[in-house]
C-alpha cells in the first residue's frame, strides 16, 4: 500500500558459501566486518550492505547532493596491439575506430542472433590500446577466440574500479590531483592523473545517473598501492563531507537514471532493440557480429519504466494488461526522488500496431494484491540526462 516504502533493488537473503574463486578487494580490509553483506559481480565480491541496521536513504541523498565512494566489482578487460580496434569493431556494435584517444563510449557485443551478448564501456588509452568495462558475465574468452589471426593481446589487468559520484565528486578529483582539473574533462572523456601520488587512469563515468569518476587501479605504469591510494582519497574528500557507501545506494539511484543490467534487466533473449538501446547500434559499420540479425531484427521496444505509487516493484513480479499476463519484473525499489515505486517491465511481445509507453497496466504483488501502473520510459527523471554530463566549473 501507499507508503510502505522498501528501498530494495534485490532481495538480501543470504546464505553462507565459501569465497574460494571469488575476487577480494584490495580495498575490503578497510570496511569489511562481520555485518557486511556480498554480492558477485564479475566473479568479484562487493558489499550491498555493510552494516546490519543499514539505512540506504541518508546515504542516498548524500549520492544526489554530495558525494560517495564506492568499491565496485566491475572489471575491466585491456586489449592492445595493432589489431586492437580491428577486434574490437568486430566484436561490438559501436564504431571503434573512430573512437578518439581519451574517450569513452557504451558498447554492446551481440551474439550471431543479434541478441545481446555483453554491454560495457570501451575505452581508448592509446592508439593501440584499448579497455573494455565489462557487464557481469564471461567475455574474456569471447574476445580471445575473435582475436584469431589477428596482431593484438587480450588479458585482464586485475583493475579494482573506485567510483566517486555525486555533485561535488570533480571537486574531489581536484583536490586528488593537486588542482587544476580542466574544465573541458567531460562525461565520457578519460585521462591519465597523478591521483594522490600515483598515475592512474581516470574515467567520468559511472553507475548513478550522477555526476561522477571511475578510478582504475594498475592503469599506470606501476602496480597501485592500494592502501595509499584510498587513504589519500579520503583525506581529500573529507573537506566535502565524501563517505563510503555499500551498493545499496547507487541500486537505488541507478534504477532511477535507467541503467540496465546485462543478463538481469537485458535478457538473454533480447536484442539491442527490445532493450530500448538500439540507437547505439550502428548497422553503417562494414561488419560485425550479429549485424546481418539485426538488419532483419524487429525494431520494437520490449522493456520499459513501470511507475506504480501504491506498491514497490520487485524482480519476477507478473505484469497484466487486458485481464491477462503481457511481462514481468526485471528489478524494482522506492524512488525517494519520486516518492512512488519504480522498475523496469519486460513484456512477452510488442503490443500490435501501438506502444506500450503510457498504458496503464496491473502489478501483481507477492502477496497476490494488484496495484495500477503505468509504463513510462526510461529514465524516471532527467529525462535528457544532464546531470551526469554537468560542467566542471573549478
Amino acid at each position: 500500500m501507499k507508503g510502505d516504502k522498501h528501498y530494495y533493488v534485490e532481495s538480501f537473503d543470504t546464505v553462507e558459501v565459501t569465497s574460494f574463486r571469488l575476487g577480494h578487494s584490495p580495498f575490503a580490509d578497510r570496511y569489511v566486518t562481520e555485518e557486511t553483506v556480498f554480492g558477485v559481480y564479475c566473479d568479484r565480491l562487493f558489499p550491498l550492505k555493510l552494516t546490519n541496521d543499514e539505512d540506504p536513504v541518508p546515504l542516498y541523498w548524500k549520492l544526489r547532493r554530495d558525494v560517495l565512494l564506492y568499491d565496485v566489482p566491475e572489471k575491466p578487460l585491456e586489449i592492445v596491439g595493432p589489431d586492437a580496434a580491428r577486434l574490437l569493431d568486430r566484436v561490438l556494435a559501436c564504431k571503434v575506430e573512430t573512437l578518439r584517444v581519451g574517450r569513452c563510449r557504451y558498447a554492446i557485443a551481440c551474439r550471431e542472433d543479434g541478441t545481446v551478448l555483453m554491454d560495457g564501456v570501451v575505452m581508448r588509452i592509446s592508439e593501440d590500446r584499448f579497455w573494455y568495462v565489462k557487464a557481469n558475465g564471461e567475455f574474456e574468452s569471447w574476445l580471445g577466440a575473435n582475436a584469431i589471426g589477428l596482431d593484438v593481446e587480450v588479458s585482464d589487468p586485475d583493475s579494482r574500479v573506485l567510483q566517486i559520484q555525486g555533485p561535488k565528486s570533480l571537486a574531489v578529483l581536484d583536490a586528488a590531483i593537486g588542482g587544476g582539473l580542466a574544465a573541458d574533462f567531460r562525461y565520457f572523456h578519460a585521462g591519465f592523473f597523478e591521483v594522490c601520488g600515483q598515475t592512474l587512469w581516470i574515467s567520468r563515468t559511472g553507475w548513478t545517473g550522477e555526476v561522477g569518476i571511475e578510478i582504475y587501479c594498475n592503469s599506470g605504469p606501476d602496480p597501485t598501492d592500494h592502501d595509499a591510494l584510498w587513504e589519500g582519497l579520503f583525506a581529500c574528500g573529507e573537506p566535502f563531507g565524501m563517505e563510503l557507501s555499500s551498493g545499496w545506494s547507487m541500486g537505488i539511484r541507478r534504477v532511477e537514471s535507467g541503467i540496465l543490467d546485462n543478463g538481469t534487466d537485458i535478457e538473454p533473449d533480447l536484442t539491442p532493440y527490445g532493450a530500448g538501446l538500439g540507437h547505439f547500434i550502428r548497422l553503417e559499420k562494414q561488419d560485425f557480429i550479429g549485424r546481418t540479425a539485426l538488419e532483419r531484427a524487429d525494431r520494437r521496444q520490449l522493456l520499459f519504466g513501470l511507475v506504480c505509487p501504491t506498491a514497490t516493484p520487485q524482480a519476477g513480479m507478473p505484469v497484466h494488461f487486458n485481464n491477462g499476463p503481457v511481462g514481468h519484473l526485471t528489478v524494482g525499489t522506492w524512488s525517494p526522488t519520486l516518492d512512488t515505486g519504480v522498475g523496469y517491465v519486460r513484456f512477452d511481445r510488442p503490443l500490435p500496431g501501438d506502444y506500450w509507453y503510457r498504458k496503464t497496466v496491473i502489478l501483481h504483488d507477492q502477496d497476490g494484491k494488484s496495484h495500477e501502473a503505468t509504463v513510462d520510459t526510461l529514465p524516471f527523471f532527467d529525462k535528457d540526462k544532464r546531470l551526469p554530463r554537468a560542467p566542471w566549473k573549478g
